[in-house]
C-alpha cells in the first residue's frame, strides 16, 4: 500500500494542546497513540489563556471552531480559566457550542495507586448532563445585594443523557444505573430528571435502575463505592461527584473524560492546567492518555485502545517509573519516561486487572423540534412579581393590596428567599430587598391575559422597584409552579 493510500485512511483529529502542563501531558498521549499503531492525522488548533490574550473574549477563536466543525474529534490539554471574574470559560465553551450534552467520567481501581480503598474493586462511571443546569451561567444582580441564577432543566437534555447512561451501561456491559437528584428538595428541575429516569427505565429490562437523593450518593460513595456501577446526574452535581470519585481511585491525575455530543465529541483530562509543574516534565500524563482511550474507542479503534490500557495497567502494576502525585514529585520519574515505558509494555497484558469489552455506543437520536414537550391544555393563573424594597414585609403587602383592589388579580402572598412573610405566619425570617410578590386571578377558572399583567406591571411600576416577572402556569392541569415555605 502507498503512503498516500496509508495516509488517506488516517482519521483527521482536533487537538489542542491547551495551557500550563497540557502539552507535556497531550504530547505524551500522541506518542502513545501513533506507538500503538492507531490511525489518527492530528490537526493542531489553539484555544485558552493564549486566545484571551489576544482579546477573544470566549477563548475560542474562529479557525478552532472551523477544525472541529471539519474533525468532529477532539482531543484536548487542560485549559486555563478566569475565576470570578471577566471572561467565560473556554471549556465550557467548547462543550455548549457543540452541544457536547454528556459528560462521561469513569473511575477504576488501579494497580500501583495505593488509596484507602485499595482492593475495593471500584469501577464505576458518572454520566452528567454537561450543557444546562446552572452551568448555563444565566445570572443576574436583582437587587445590588442579592444575586440569582437561573437553574435550567429541559424534558429534552434530561431524555438524552438519560438514554445515554443507559446505553453506555450496555456498551460495557455493565448492569446498574443510579439517577442521582435532588428532587426532594427542587421537585421541577431536578425532579424532571427523576420523572424521566423512570420513564425511560423500562425500555432497558436488562439494567437494574434506582433513583438516589445525590447528598446520600456521595455518602454512599464514600461510605461503598464499589456498590456503584454508572450514575447519571444533573450538571452541577456530576461535577461534584465525579470529582470525589476521582479522588477514591489516586485523584485528577488518573481521571480521563469524553464530552459527548450527536455530533462532536471533545475527549480531556478533568485535572487543571497546573502551572506550578508546567515545563518541568514531572506531571502525571495518564488522564489524558486514559482521555485519548476513550476517544479511541468513539472512533473505533478498540484494538488500540484497549493495546494502550493494559500497557498503563502494566506500566502501574510493575511500579518500575512512578509519577509525582504516587510517590512525591523529588522521586519521581519525568513525564518522558513514564511514556517511554507504557510505550516499551504496549502489546503485553495485564494478568490481574481486566479490560473490558466494548462496544460502540449507540447515541441517542432525538428529534431537532425545540417544542420538546406539547401539552393539549395551558393556562396562566397568575404571576410571580420579584420587587425591590427597603419596606417591612406588612407595609409592602398592605400596599400592593390596595394598589391591585381593582384589578381581577390579587395579591395571594410575599416570599423572602423562599420564605412566606406575608400575610405573616409567626415565623422569624430575617429578610433582604428582594420580595416574591405572588398575585393570583380573582376568577380562579380564568386565563389571566397579558393585558391584565400590563395593568399590574402599571400599577406597581409606579410605587415600587421591579426587576422581574414569572407567569405561573398550569400545564395539561398539573401546576408548574411550586410554593413557597408556609404557603398554603
Amino acid at each position: 500500500m502507498s503512503t498516500a493510500e496509508t495516509q488517506k485512511q488516517k482519521r483527521k483529529v482536533t487537538v489542542i494542546p491547551g495551557d500550563g502542563v497540557g502539552p507535556e501531558c497531550v504530547r505524551a498521549a500522541q506518542r502513545i497513540i501513533e506507538a500503538a499503531g492507531a490511525a489518527i492525522e492530528w490537526e493542531e488548533c489553539e484555544a485558552g489563556a493564549s486566545v484571551f490574550r489576544k482579546g477573544i473574549a470566549s477563548g475560542v477563536p474562529q479557525e478552532t471552531i472551523e477544525s472541529i466543525r471539519r474533525t468532529r474529534v477532539v482531543l484536548k490539554g487542560p485549559l486555563e480559566t478566569p475565576v470570578g471574574y471577566g471572561e467565560k470559560s473556554a471549556n465550557v465553551t467548547l462543550r455548549k457550542l457543540f452541544e457536547t450534552y454528556g459528560n462521561i467520567r469513569p473511575v477504576r481501581e488501579l494497580p500501583g495507586v495505593p488509596t484507602p480503598y485499595s482492593g475495593r474493586g471500584i469501577d464505576l462511571v458518572v454520566v452528567r448532563e454537561n450543557v444546562e443546569d446552572l452551568y448555563a451561567g444565566i445570572e443576574h444582580m436583582q437587587t445590588p445585594g442579592v444575586a440569582q441564577c437561573l437553574k435550567l432543566i429541559s424534558a429534552k437534555g434530561c431524555e438524552k443523557v438519560v438514554r445515554l447512561a443507559f446505553e453506555l451501561a450496555r456498551a460495557e456491559g455493565r448492569k446498574r444505573v443510579h439517577c442521582a437528584t435532588k428532587s426532594n428538595i427542587m421537585k421541577l428541575t431536578e425532579g424532571l430528571l427523576k420523572r424521566t429516569f423512570e420513564r425511560i427505565s423500562p425500555e432497558y429490562p436488562d439494567i437494574e435502575a434506582q433513583h438516589i437523593i445525590i447528598d446520600n450518593c456521595a455518602h454512599q460513595l464514600v461510605k461503598r463505592p464499589e456498590q456503584f456501577d454508572v450514575i447519571v446526574t444533573t450538571n452541577m452535581n456530576g461535577d461534584i461527584i465525579s470529582d470525589l470519585t476521582s479522588a477514591l481511585i489516586g485523584g485528577l491525575g488518573f481521571a480521563p473524560s469524553a464530552n459527548i455530543g450527536n455530533d462532536v465529541a471533545i475527549f480531556e483530562a478533568v485535572h487543571g492546567s497546573a502551572p506550578k509543574y508546567a515545563g518541568k516534565n514531572v506531571i502525571n500524563p495518564t488522564a489524558v492518555i486514559l482521555s485519548a482511550v476513550l476517544m479511541l474507542r468513539h472512533l473505533g479503534e478498540f484494538e488500540a485502545a484497549a493495546k494502550i490500557e493494559h500497557a498503563i495497567l502494566v506500566t502501574l502494576e510493575e511500579g518500575k517509573v512512578r509519577t509525582g502525585d504516587v510517590v512525591g514529585y523529588d522521586r519521581c520519574a519525568t513525564t518522558t519516561a513514564y511514556t517511554d515505558e507504557i510505550i516499551a509494555n504496549l502489546g503485553r497484558k495485564s494478568q490481574r486487572h481486566r479490560v473490558r469489552d466494548y462496544r460502540p455506543i449507540r447515541l441517542p437520536q432525538l428529534g431537532p423540534e425545540p417544542d420538546w414537550v406539547r401539552p393539549k391544555t395551558r393556562r396562566v393563573v397568575g404571576v410571580d412579581l420579584f420587587i425591590e424594597s427597603s419596606l417591612a414585609a406588612e407595609a409592602l403587602g398592605r400596599g400592593l393590596e390596595d394598589l391591585v383592589a381593582d384589578l381581577p388579580l390579587k395579591l395571594k402572598m410575599i416570599s423572602n428567599r423562599g420564605t412566606k412573610v406575608y400575610p405573616p405566619t409567626g415565623a422569624i425570617t430575617d429578610c433582604v430587598d428582594h420580595w416574591r410578590c405572588r398575585f393570583i386571578l380573582r376568577d380562579e377558572s380564568a386565563d389571566l391575559t397579558d393585558a391584565a399583567i400590563f395593568q399590574l406591571l402599571q400599577r406597581v411600576s409606579a410605587k415600587y422597584r421591579w426587576m422581574h416577572l414569572e407567569k405561573l402556569q398550569e400545564f395539561d392541569g398539573a401546576r408548574g409552579f411550586t410554593m413557597a415555605q408556609g404557603e398554603d
